[in-house]
């Protein structure tokens, strides 16, 4: 039996070549990827048990890739980074990004294959205790009421077999949630098959969703994966037009069939879709079909951003540094009072998962047992940027002016909005007279002239 599979992916074919040889001779089962398209299609094949990723390739960086990945794909497969020029810098954000450990080119035969054993084994302990891990997310963080009511939702909702759509934003934990509500239904046993929308080319939609019939042999495709089970999408929206009308027919039909084989299969996985907030006002033409979106909103869920339930940050700190000091062998800390306090009024703009990210560099940083406000003032980005909603703003970070201003204009060009960017309207609405209201707009740099053409 296999040791593991494993997925690597550098743009140098000798090192492709030699890094498979070596592994497959070690008992591993091996995919190799020339570049980040290549890879993303291995991972939507099948989830790899663990990822080798160079940094320096000439379409799309390691780094990007990685930043990718953490942004949507689960924890349980961990990424080493390989690079022939590393930085520190290089490896912080690597780091900082989720990767489990970085190795310099050109490699050591032993140090890599010691650094694949941890990786494997501490990839091993996140599936073991997985399920667990999902769990906490509703039942530990349970005191909130935004938590309660999202747990109470979630239980009527995972016994049944329609769509569900889970809207909400980047990070906010709409995988986990997925996969809760798939561990929690009927289909526990069957597969959980995740479609990452982006990955499907628009040339290639029907084949990698239904299979082919090839030589009169069967190549199989996700539905095959999914039969019995669940069918998670990730970020529906970005599915190629091609994509959506097979997805769309499934749905409407149920059933399916392979390319070049007329006979007609029945489709009976359950599918969970994500989206982002707002995603009526982007369909059409060039978005996501409305039809589709009527379809799977059969069931529909809202995602709470981290902000909405900031009184669980506290329990969240220590959920994370326990399984990350369990996961990766990390140094325990723990958040003083005046740190957690600072983290519970901090906006959180990629929630979850950037409270998960703060916790690992908080810890891989070591350091004295308690983390300290100090330390964390540090991490935290002051310059948010000013076209950020104002409620993922982090007006604590600033000088009084400066916060001030960012209130100011945030607050004032949302109201011109309101007002359908007619300043005489905003200033009875802000009680404001006219004149000095002109000045403000000015001196805050809001553009009333471009929303009033608008």
């Amino acid at each position: 039996m296999s040791a593991g599979k494993i997925l690597v992916v550098d743009d140098e074919a000798d090192i492709r070549v030699l890094l498979k040889e070596i592994l497959s001779e070690e008992g591993y089962d091996v995919d190799v990827a020339a570049d980040a398209g290549q890879a993303r299609a291995s991972r939507a094949r099948t989830t790899p048990d663990l990822v080798l990723l160079d940094i320096w390739m000439p379409d799309t960086d390691g780094i990007t890739l990685l930043r990718e990945w953490s942004a949507v794909a689960s924890e349980d497969c961990p990424v080493v980074m390989m690079s022939g020029h590393g930085t520190v810098e290089t490896a912080v954000e690597a780091t900082r990004l989720g990767a489990f450990d970085f190795v310099e080119k050109p490699l050591s035969l032993a140090k890599l294959l010691r650094t694949v054993e941890r990786a494997l084994d501490a990839g091993k302990r996140r599936r073991l205790t997985g399920r667990s891990q999902v769990a906490p997310l509703l039942a530990t963080f349970g005191k909130s009421r935004v938590v309660q009511q999202l747990r109470t939702e979630l239980t009527l909702i995972a016994p049944l077999s329609a769509p569900l759509l889970l809207v909400g934003e980047p990070g906010s934990g709409r995988e986990a949630l997925a996969r809760f509500t798939h561990e929690s239904s009927p289909q526990a046993t069957r597969p959980f098959v995740t479609l990452v929308a982006s990955a499907v080319a628009e040339d290639n939609a029907e084949r990698y969703l239904c299979g082919a019939a090839s030589d009169g042999a069967d190549v199989p495709g996700l539905f095959d994966q999914a039969q019995g089970g669940t069918l998670f999408v990730q970020e529906v929206e970005d599915l190629s037009p091609a994509a959506q009308r097979v997805l769309l027919g499934v749905i409407e039909t149920g059933v399916w069939q392979r390319m070049g084989n007329p006979r007609q299969l029945p489709f009976n996985a359950r599918i969970i879709a994500t989206t982002q907030p707002g995603v009526e006002d982007r369909t059409g033409s060039k978005g996501l079909r409305r039809d589709l979106l009527a379809h799977l909103s059969a069931l529909r869920l809202r995602v709470p951003p981290l902000r909405e339930y900031a009184e669980d940050v506290p329990e969240l700190l220590r959920f994370y540094v326990d399984r990350l000091v369990d996961a990766e062998q990390l140094p325990f800390r723990r958040f003083s009072v005046a740190a957690q306090n600072r983290l519970r009024n901090y906006p959180w703009p990629d929630n979850l998962r950037e409270l998960r990210n703060l916790v690992r560099r908080m810890l891989i940083k070591g350091g004295s047992e308690e983390i300290r406000l100090e330390e964390i003032e540090s991490e935290l980005v002051a310059n948010t940027p000013t076209d950020e909603p104002l409620v993922k703003q982090d007006l604590l970070a600033l000088p009084l002016r400066e916060a001030r201003e960012q209130f100011e204009r945030a607050y004032l060009q949302q109201q011109l909005l309101l007002c359908n960017g007619k300043v005489g309207q905003l200033a009875k609405r802000v009680g404001i007279e006219r004149t000095h209201l002109y000045r403000k707009l000015r001196s805050l740099g809001v553009d009333f002239r471009h929303t009033t053409d608008e």
